[in-house]
């Protein structure tokens, strides 16, 4: 059996506000942006250079979802992302004024610093250890 995850959906409050936040502040790439009915898009993004599980800007549409939009997990890191400069990536991440969580540290696995997205989904961004 050959199985991958495709696709991982983020509640947003709005998508043009997303999308601005994920391509311009964090320089992801817009994969994808169909109108889908008068309130719903079909909205991807990736990492630059990605080639695997892509991101689906999903607009919150009812109350329940717009509580849970910045707050899908509960208050723990949602999302990860490696970098191959964590130093570069820390560097734009204070640039645009993206708010860090966890400053730059040294863990088992990596470089790790946690930022928070612009709706307050915290991110470990990973430079990983070489092995």
């Amino acid at each position: 059996m050959l199985q991958s995850l495709a696709h991982i959906a983020l509640l947003v409050n709005d998508y043009d506000e997303a999308i601005k936040f994920y391509t311009q502040t964090l320089h992801f790439v817009l994969l994808e942006d169909k109108v889908m009915s008068p309130t719903k898009r079909w909205v991807m993004i990736a990492p630059q250079g990605s080639t695997g599980t892509s991101i689906l800007l999903v607009k919150a549409s009812n109350e329940e979802q717009q509580n849970r939009v910045g707050n899908q997990t509960g208050g723990r890191v949602f999302l990860f992302l490696y970098s191959d400069d964590i130093k570069r990536d820390y560097q734009n991440l204070l640039e645009k004024k993206v708010t860090i969580v966890e400053e730059l540290t040294n863990k088992p696995h990596g470089t790790v610093l946690v930022f928070a997205d612009l709706y307050g989904n915290l991110w470990d961004l990973i430079e990983p250890r070489i092995i």
